[in-house]
């Protein structure tokens, strides 16, 4: 994948997409430099468990540096002669945005920019970076197609993101960069995050403890396990182009509460929902077309929702010891 066994950039290697895609790329050999700034948005004993099962690897190097600190990269890249990048590093999470929009513009724009100027700085030859689905905003055509217009972002996340597959396509007009921009949906597994609604459930029902189901149950999602989306983030790092976007998704729309439904049976217990109106920012329905990943990267998830639940829930139990 790497020229010479040069290492792979991954930022946010501590979260929760970085920390699988780095232990991937490590089982497979290849030599992993990862930057995590470990910040407090949610449990950082969670990172600090992902981190220590990559320092276990001997081809792992870890920085905890923020991607806003750009004399930071640059010595980083002058230590390590980084040859491909892959940036997972980013303010997460839709309703956050609401209460601390500039942590947004400090990570997903700064950062994001300080990136794209190492990159042209030390001549990279490929930059993968994370999109969002959240980017098709306020689309009524389903499923979300690459070919769609996004002008429509119903929040800061969103808009980010979009801005930075802008940033992306000038930096490669410009400098000739190679620039993938990788559209996830809804991602879920083990060592998820705790913000995420598989994670707020299985602990609420756990403890017998009511869930806030959004839009009265009338949400639709297009989740997608971890392992696949690992998958399609691999094979984009392995075919750099001069510049692409693409959906990684299950292609699979799921409503809220057939979700909810599968979750209830694999833990054997019935929740207590606090149905709520649909929060700011937040969108009905998400739903991937991956025919372009399919036939481009190869891509083709395997997983299905109940045994994504049902992996996602044992490792649940045996981290937090339920």
């Amino acid at each position: 994948m790497t020229e010479n066994n040069q290492p792979i950039l991954v930022t946010g290697s501590a979260g929760f997409i970085g920390f699988h895609l780095s232990r991937k790329l490590l089982d497979m050999g290849e030599s992993v430099v990862g930057i995590d700034n470990l910040n407090p948005y949610y449990d950082v004993n969670l990172k600090r468990g992902r981190l220590e099962i990559l320092k276990s690897y001997d081809n792992f190097a870890f920085f905890q540096e923020d991607i806003q600190n750009l004399q930071a990269l640059r010595d980083i890249f002058r230590e390590h002669r980084v040859d491909v990048i892959c940036n997972l590093a980013a303010q997460a999470g839709v309703r956050y945005s609401l209460k601390d929009p500039f942590s947004y513009q400090k990570s997903n724009l700064e950062g994001f920019l300080n990136l794209l100027e190492v990159a042209r700085e030390y001549g990279v030859r490929n930059f993968v970076y994370a999109s969002s689905s959240s980017v098709y905003g306020s689309n009524k055509k389903v499923p979300f197609s690459v070919e769609d217009r996004v002008d429509s972002p119903v929040s800061l996340y969103a808009a980010t993101k979009k801005a930075n597959e802008l940033m992306a396509h000038a930096y490669n007009h410009l400098y000739q960069i190679p620039c993938t921009g990788l559209r996830y949906f809804t991602v879920y597994g083990p060592w998820g995050r705790p913000d995420m609604a598989l994670f707020l459930f299985t602990k609420a029902i756990l403890a017998n403890e009511p869930i806030n189901v959004y839009n009265y149950g009338r949400m639709k999602r297009d989740f997608t396990y971890i392992d696949d989306i690992v998958d399609g983030t691999i094979a984009a790092l392995k075919r750099p182009v001069p510049f692409d976007v693409f959906n990684l998704g299950n292609s699979d729309t799921v409503g809220l509460l057939d979700f909810i439904a599968i979750v209830e049976e694999e833990l054997g217990q019935t929740a207590e929902k606090n149905m709520m109106p649909l929060q700011p920012g937040d969108v009905a329905e998400t739903s991937a077309d991956i025919e372009k990943s399919r036939e481009l990267l190869g891509f083709d998830p395997k997983t299905s929702l109940r045994e994504g639940i049902r992996k996602f829930l044992s490792w649940y139990r045996e981290y937090y010891k339920v």
